[in-house]
């Protein structure tokens, strides 16, 4: 593949991509055209969690294609892997989660999520948090709260009001008119900043109160990246309407968001069919995320996010260090300054290992690893890291 045709021929997000041509790619590490191996620490941005072509995956995907691929739009025509994976994920969530809409990514869910409260409340305002990060099409985009992205694209849907993550001030927000709460149990793109347990709880309590929907974007934490399935888990808290993607469908493209049956009777109706999709569900994807979850399930992987946290944090620490933060392979390295932060990620990538910075951090790199990695990846990408920051202090 040459470069200057990928350049020239496929429309750009930053004029400094990465530009690793890659040949094919195999649990944790993706190669490239010159035979390079990088052991991929951040599994896709959370999305390769089982690693990378996984081989129930990949059987499933196969033995699909010999099936059929699309052959209508969404919610019309009876496709075995859809039903076979929506009962086994909603057979794996509490109660209330009741049925699923399959879409095709994460910020599609977001948008349906949106768009599901409004038409059940009859409201139209929304609450969102600073820092947050939901996606980068228009109803995303309007609750995500940092300007810097938002700005370009004003006006944005109007009625939306923002709080400080963590903060009491969000109480004084969530009204009588509040169609939803929008947010991430732990924020990602803001941080790896983790929630607290008794102000989620109050949040929960307030939208009971004022017939408010609560809606968790766990896209990036869902699928047992935490150390649990969702996580919600760890808070108590049960969301009106939980929003995912990612690691959903062991590397191919979909994401969904689930609710009761009550709340999503609202699309049936004033008109039918308003709100539809032509590829989700794909019967493909449906395959491949019902292999990956029926693996999940079966492991040790959500074990094995925890052992991971676990050995990060205690080997991750010192100079130039100022904290790791997170659960499970969620994780956020918090260092001194954005000196360091880059040379320290550039560094790892002289050595063939890939980490990343965050959105909205330049000092946080996130750690997400695959939850395959074995013991000797996870400690050698763990002691370039220590060196890298080491090579700094004494350049």
């Amino acid at each position: 593949m040459n470069k200057l045709l990928f350049k020239q021929f496929i429309a750009q997000t930053s004029d400094f991509p990465i530009l690793l041509e890659i040949s094919h790619a195999k649990g944790s590490y993706i190669y490239t055209t010159k035979n390079e191996r990088y052991l991929d620490f951040i599994s896709g941005i959370a999305v390769s969690s089982l690693g990378h072509r996984h081989p129930k995956v990949i059987k499933a995907i196969h033995d699909q294609i010999d099936k059929h691929l699309h052959v209508m739009v969404y919610g019309e025509f009876v496709q075995k892997p859809q039903v076979e994976f929506a009962e086994l994920l909603l057979s794996n969530l509490p109660d209330r989660y009741e049925q699923i809409y399959l879409v095709n990514s994460g910020t599609e869910a977001n948008e349906g999520a949106l768009k599901l409260a409004k038409k059940f409340t009859g409201r139209s305002k929304f609450v969102a948090f600073r820092n947050s990060y939901h996606g980068d099409t228009h109803g995303s985009l309007s609750v995500t709260g940092r300007d810097v992205y938002r700005d370009p694209y004003l006006p944005l849907l109007p009625d939306v009001h923002f709080a400080d993550f963590n903060s009491e001030m969000v109480f004084d927000l969530i009204d009588d008119k509040t169609a939803a709460v929008i947010m991430e149990p732990i924020q990602g793109e803001g941080g790896i900043i983790p929630s607290e347990k008794n102000w989620l709880k109050r949040i929960r309590e307030k939208c009971v109160e004022t017939g408010t929907i609560l809606i968790f974007d766990e896209i990036q934490s869902g699928f047992g990246r935490t150390g649990k399935f969702f996580a919600f888990e760890y808070y108590e808290v049960e969301p009106d309407i939980l929003c995912v993607a990612k690691a959903m469908g062991g590397g191919m493209p979909i994401g969904g968001f689930i609710s009761s049956t009550k709340i999503f009777q609202s699309f049936k109706y004033d008109p039918p069919l308003n709100h539809v999709t032509t590829f989700g569900g794909h019967p493909v994807s449906c395959a491949a995320a019902h292999a990956n979850l029926k693996e999940l399930l079966s492991g040790d992987y959500m074990q094995r996010a925890s052992i991971i946290e676990d050995k990060v944090k205690r080997k991750l620490r010192g100079k130039g260090i100022k904290e790791v933060r997170g659960k499970g392979a969620m994780l956020g390295l918090e260092l001194e300054n954005k000196q360091l932060t880059q040379f320290m990620v550039e560094y790892c990538f002289e050595k063939k290992i890939l980490l990343g910075w965050t959105l909205h951090s330049d000092t946080l790199v996130r750690l997400a690893p695959p939850l395959i990695i074995k013991d000797e990846e996870l400690d050698l990408a763990i002691e370039t890291i220590l060196q890298g920051i080491d090579h700094f202090y004494r350049k």
